[in-house]
C-alpha cells in the first residue's frame, strides 16, 4: 500500500473509496435506526424561551408615566 495520495495506485484508490463508502453507509443507517426507533425525538421543535420577566415595580413605573 503507498502512503501518499500522490502516487496511490488503483488497488490503494480502490480502499480507499470502499472504506469512505462503509462509513457513509454506517452513518446513515445508524441515523435511520435511531429516528426510527425513538420517532418522537426531534431536535427541531420549537422552544419558548423567556428572556425576561417583567417585575411588578416595572408596572407601576409604566403606569406612574402615562
Amino acid at each position: 500500500m503507498n502512503h501518499s495520495m500522490h502516487t496511490a495506485d488503483r488497488a490503494t484508490h480502490l480502499k480507499v473509496v470502499v472504506a469512505g463508502l462503509i462509513a457513509g453507509i454506517a452513518i446513515v443507517t445508524t441515523a435511520l435506526t435511531v429516528h426510527l426507533t425513538y420517532p418522537d425525538l426531534n431536535v427541531q421543535k420549537p422552544t419558548t424561551v423567556t428572556v425576561h420577566q417583567p417585575h411588578p415595580n416595572q408596572v407601576l413605573t409604566r403606569i406612574a408615566q402615562r
